[in-house]
């Protein structure tokens, strides 16, 4: 049996710093119990690639983190399959994501680097970089 969204990032070894934010965001019961979800789910790498300043100041400021990183989820479950063409998808911080079909797809300027892993709760698609919603 798949476990949640939370579970799932555990066991795919590459999100600690996601994690790390979830939980200093208060975030982790939501995605455990809620959904369906479909998250956009940056890799340690993609964390990494911010400056060191950026990503101290969201862990320091649990509400703007949670608005970071509600900006990569959307309610639903949205599987590759279901994106054929380009569409636009509103986040639960409530923002627009720009989904593009070129190839491969895109997310605003991050890629998907793997799509459709499958959760209880929802749906992982890895992305090479951190969403940021506009101010």
């Amino acid at each position: 049996m798949p476990h949640n969204i939370v579970e799932t990032a555990k066991e795919a070894g590459n999100f600690q710093t996601l994690l790390t934010a979830v939980d200093a965001a208060g975030l982790g019961e939501t995605l455990a119990d809620g959904g369906p979800f479909t998250v956009f789910a940056p890799t340690d790498d993609a964390f990494a690639a911010l400056p060191k300043a950026t990503v101290q100041g969201l862990l320091d400021d649990p509400s703007a983190l949670a608005r970071v990183l509600s900006y990569h989820v959307v309610p639903g479950r949205i599987t590759s399959a279901q994106i054929t063409s380009d569409s636009e998808q509103t986040t639960v911080e409530g923002g627009v994501l720009k989904i593009a079909v070129n190839g491969g797809v895109t997310v605003n300027d991050a890629t998907v680097i793997r799509a459709d892993v499958e959760a209880e709760n929802g749906v992982i698609h890895i992305i090479d970089r951190v969403l940021i919603p506009a101010a």
